[in-house]
């Protein structure tokens, strides 16, 4: 998208600050009803949305959400912790609010697999959970096959903290301990990918940390792309804030990287160039979550397909997948977004338990970017189904102007954390 139309701000208010309103103004609760039994697995963006959602479309239908942790850890926002500006504790969200206002059963346990046949999920202990309707958020894993000596064994050396977690951790610590001088380095890989501004702002947010810390290091960014989301937005920002800090190599320049050496924190690219770092970030090629694989709703290329109507599986009736692991383009694999498709989902899933049809399906997405604590960038749209697909509704959102003020790029700043609060109220509900 190229300008900002007029009905941006518009947009804006009706994506990032209020999210909560969307779901009342665009889902209305659907009444009556025979009840059921969903069982939701993932307590993520979509997960948690789908499990809340339900419940409130129609409350007689019983809601188990499955998830292992006591906590979830958004990857939004774990780059301010990166560059040391956010407590990772502030990234975390529990589960009370769901079971105490929602009335969600929720079930702390991993799910080993999925009888679709049986209608049953079976869990770690041998215990079963049988479901009406099943919807997974199972998220991503790294595609450990895709790049030579990139594994989980190497990840611990040069981290992908891709998962905000002990890897977050691992990062920080190799970049709090990174003489001043250093060089680092961030692989980042080809579409597609959880979150596809995230390595940009991440580098972003690393050269705060740096120019403060340790301002003669320098920043290499090897891309497996020649463009990349907000790219003019990105690069106006590092050269206004950095200067030549940041170097960024894209796919025709030999940015791919095809070799990974972690213990050496060294990188081959595509052509034979090769690059060390004294902290190396590797975010390697993706695919869906493994419960996904398992439930046998992915495909060859190693994400799931979904009717765009409803989000049920295109490979398994009764199976509901939302989130960073469908196949959804033009939709980002963003937060935003899965929150969006949690709650289609659900309304499709208590329409079908109601012997009903669907509503028309409506998506929105918002994705702010932060490149310093007080400079932010945004990209903003609309989604519905044209002929049959996915398709993005023309003039529905905008980008960021190019060239704007200090006062506008602080202002989107501030609009990405009050976005924040509000889409994980919006998931989790109060924080507990």
């Amino acid at each position: 998208m190229a300008g900002v139309p007029i009905s941006r701000r518009a947009v804006l208010r009706f994506l990032g600050l209020g999210v909560a309103a969307l779901g009342a103004r665009g889902f209305p609760a659907i009444a009556g009803g025979d009840g059921g039994h969903v069982v939701v697995v993932g307590g993520g963006f979509g997960g948690a949305t789908a499990a809340r959602y339900i419940r409130r479309f129609d409350p007689s239908i019983r809601v188990t959400l499955v998830e292992p942790r006591a906590r979830f850890y958004t990857c939004p926002f774990s780059n301010l912790y990166l560059a040391g500006l956010r407590s990772f504790d502030k990234l975390g969200h529990g589960y009370d609010a769901l079971r105490r206002i929602h009335g969600v059963d929720v079930v702390p346990a991993w799910v080993e697999d999925v009888d679709t046949v049986a209608r049953h999920v079976r869990l770690r202990d041998g215990s079963r959970l049988a479901y009406d309707r099943l919807l997974l958020s199972p998220g991503v894993d790294m595609d450990w096959q895709a790049l030579e000596g990139y594994d989980a064994a190497a990840s611990e050396h040069a981290p992908h903290a891709w998962k905000a977690g002990s890897q977050s951790h691992r990062l920080r610590r190799q970049l709090e301990a990174m003489d001043d001088g250093g060089v680092f380095i961030l692989s980042a890989p080809a579409n597609p990918y959880r979150c596809p501004p995230g390595p940009y702002e991440r580098v972003s947010l690393i050269a705060h940390f740096l120019k403060r810390h340790k301002p003669r290091s320098k920043i290499l960014l090897l891309d497996a792309k020649d463009g990349f989301s907000k790219q003019p937005l990105f690069m106006e920002g590092w050269q206004a804030l950095y200067g030549g800090m940041i170097e960024w190599v894209g796919l025709s320049a030999d940015g791919r990287v095809l070799r990974v050496d972690a213990r050496r924190r060294e990188v081959e690219t595509e052509f034979g160039a090769r690059h060390r770092a004294a902290v190396l970030n590797v975010v390697p090629p993706q695919k869906a979550g493994l419960i996904a694989h398992r439930a046998g709703v992915t495909d060859r290329s190693g994400w799931v397909p979904v009717k765009p109507e409803t989000f049920e599986s295109r490979q398994v009736d009764n199976v509901y997948v939302v989130g960073d692991a469908t196949v959804a383009a033009p939709m980002p694999k963003s937060a935003f977004c899965a929150n969006s498709q949690a709650r289609m989902a659900a309304a499709a899933i208590v329409a079908s338990l109601q012997n009903r049809a669907p509503p028309e399906p409506v998506w929105a997405n918002t994705c702010y970017s932060l490149l310093a604590p007080e400079y932010g960038i945004s990209v903003a749209g609309v989604y519905r189904l044209i002929d049959g697909e996915i398709a993005e509704v023309p003039n529905s959102g905008g980008i960021s102007p190019l060239e704007a003020g200090s006062d506008f790029r602080a202002r989107e700043a501030r609009y990405a954390q009050r976005w924040y609060a509000s889409i994980c109220d919006d998931t989790w509900g109060p924080r507990g």
